[in-house]
C-alpha cells in the first residue's frame, strides 16, 4: 500500500509523540550517596500521588554517588531529569555549564532546598573514646573517617563545619587552618562518598569516629541494626541545604519538564516532609521538625555565608586544585 506524503508525515508525528510520551513517563534522579533510603520511600509516595492526581503511571529511577561525582556525570551526559544534591556548589557547577537554569535557586521555595541537614559524629557503640566535640577529633588517639571534600558534598560540609567551629568559638582563620590540619592528620583514608565512608567505618572497622550527615544515623540503624553506633551532636555545626533542580538539557530532549517539576514540587508536601524527617533529614516544615525533635536534636548551627561567603567561594578557596585543603592535607 502506498502512502501519500501527508499520511506518512502524520504517522511519523504520531510515532514521535508516542515515543516522547513513553520517555516522559520515566524520570531519573541523580542524587548523593546517603540519600538512597530517603528517595526509595519518597519515590513510592510520589508515584502513588502522581497516579492519584493525574491518572498516569510513572517510574522513577535513581543514580547515586558522591555529590560532585554525580554533578560531573550529569555534565558529561548522564540523562538525569532532576538533580537532588547536598551542596549548592554542585548545582551551580551545572548552572554555569548551562545544564540547569541560571536562576535554579528561585524555581522552588527555600532557595530550592526542601530539606536541610547538619554534620555530626558517629562513634563505636558506647563512645569508648569519649568523643564529645570537634576538639576531640584532633587528639592523637583518635582516627577520623571522612569523605574527600574534593569528591563529595559530605566531605566539603565536614571540612567547613570543622573550620567554622573554630571561627564560631572565637578563633581566627589561621587558628581554623591549623585545627583542620591536625584533624586531617588523624584521617587514615579519605572516602569517595558518604556511603563509602560508612562502609569503611562499619564494615571495614576502620577509625574511631565518622563525620557524616545527620541522616546517616537512620541509614546505619536500618541497614546494620540499632546499637551499632552512637550518635554525638557537637556543640556547633553547619547548616547544610539540600538543593534540587530540573535538568533543562534532559527535559528539552525527553519532554519530561512537567513530570520533573511535579517530582520536585512534591518534596515540599507534608507527606514528603514527614518522610524526610523519618530519614534524619531536617524538614523545612517547622511543624514536622518539632514533631521529630527527639531525633533531630536542637543544635547551634551556622550558615556557609557566615564564614565563607558562599559554597562557590569556598570551593575556589578551599577545594579547587592547589587550594587550602591541598595545602593542609598530607596524603597517607
Amino acid at each position: 500500500m502506498k502512502l501519500n506524503l501527508k499520511t506518512a508525515l502524520m504517522l511519523v508525528s504520531t510515532a514521535l509523540v508516542a515515543t516522547q510520551s513513553i520517555a516522559s513517563s520515566a524520570l531519573l534522579n541523580a542524587s548523593y550517596d546517603v540519600s538512597r533510603e530517603f528517595y526509595k520511600e519518597y519515590n513510592a509516595a510520589f508515584v502513588a500521588h502522581y497516579k492519584q492526581t493525574t491518572g498516569q503511571d510513572v517510574r522513577v529511577d535513581q543514580s547515586h554517588g558522591g555529590s560532585s561525582a554525580q554533578a560531573r556525570a550529569v555534565n558529561d551526559g548522564l540523562e538525569a531529569d532532576v538533580v537532588t544534591m547536598n551542596t549548592t556548589s554542585d548545582v551551580e557547577f551545572l548552572a554555569d555549564a548551562g545544564i540547569v537554569a541560571k536562576d535554579w535557586a528561585k524555581r522552588f521555595p527555600d532557595n530550592a532546598a526542601p530539606t536541610t541537614s547538619t554534620m555530626l559524629f558517629l562513634t563505636r557503640t558506647g563512645n569508648p573514646k569519649n568523643i564529645k566535640d570537634w576538639r576531640d577529633l584532633t587528639r592523637p588517639d583518635v582516627q577520623v573517617i571522612v569523605v574527600n571534600p574534593k569528591t563529595g558534598g559530605n566531605g566539603r560540609m565536614a571540612y567547613l563545619a570543622a573550620w567554622g567551629y573554630v571561627r564560631k568559638t572565637g578563633g581566627s582563620d589561621a587558628d581554623a587552618a591549623e585545627f583542620v590540619r591536625k584533624l586531617y592528620k588523624n584521617v587514615p583514608i579519605l572516602a569517595k562518598g558518604g556511603r563509602d565512608a560508612t562502609t569503611i567505618f562499619i564494615q571495614r572497622n576502620i577509625g574511631d569516629v565518622l563525620i557524616t550527615f545527620e541522616s546517616e544515623v537512620v541509614s546505619v540503624q536500618r541497614e546494620f541494626g540499632a546499637g551499632r553506633v552512637s550518635a554525638v551532636h557537637p556543640s556547633v555545626s553547619i547548616l547544610a541545604e539540600n538543593p534540587v533542580a530540573v535538568v533543562e538539557r534532559t527535559i528539552a530532549k525527553k519532554g519530561s519538564g512537567a513530570l520533573a517539576r511535579a517530582y520536585l514540587d512534591y518534596l515540599y508536601s507534608d507527606t514528603a516532609q514527614e518522610i524526610a524527617a523519618k530519614h534524619g533529614l531536617r524538614p523545612r516544615s517547622q511543624t514536622v521538625l518539632k514533631k521529630y525533635a527527639s531525633t533531630l536534636s536542637p543544635i547551634q548551627l551556622f550558615t556557609v555565608s557566615e564564614f565563607f561567603g558562599s559554597l562557590s567561594q569556598a570551593q575556589k578557596v578551599h577545594f579547587n586544585d592547589g587550594g587550602l585543603f591541598d595545602q593542609l592535607y598530607t596524603v597517607k
